[in-house]
């Protein structure tokens, strides 16, 4: 069975995505790439399409609920790698479920998890 992520990508296409600059600066170990991030403050950049009134990040591969795809995943910015599914690591994720919601999509549940097995690190593949 699949990570459920997979499958949704409401996330990246329901929430601004900001993160401090640095982390688009290679000289400083940054790995998000510039071209695809605008300024949003003085010290924080977003990820394009994120800071629209109908938010989907430029590096989303989906049609949500079907499938979907970070372009950058290993280059993914921290605010990306901080959000968590629901019951992913047995506990709920409000910010998961309002961003599902808000795509006609169920909140996830433990259910979404069976057959995974023991359920850590990175869930989307490059």
């Amino acid at each position: 069975m699949p990570h459920p992520c997979l499958s949704c990508g409401a996330c990246c296409a329901h929430f601004r995505v900001s993160f401090h600059w640095s982390e688009t600066d290679p000289a400083l170990g940054g790995p998000v790439p510039v071209a695809l991030t605008e300024p949003l403050r003085t010290h924080e950049r977003a990820m394009r399409g994120t800071s629209q009134a109908r938010p989907r990040c430029i590096a989303l591969d989906a049609q949500i609920g079907r499938y979907s795809r970070c372009t950058i995943h290993p280059q993914r910015p921290s605010a990306c790698r901080d959000v968590e599914a629901a019951w992913e690591s047995g506990r709920p994720s409000p910010q998961c479920d309002r961003a599902r919601v808000a795509h006609g999509l169920p909140p996830l549940t433990m259910d979404a998890w069976a057959g995974i097995g023991q359920v850590q690190g990175d869930p989307l593949p490059a």
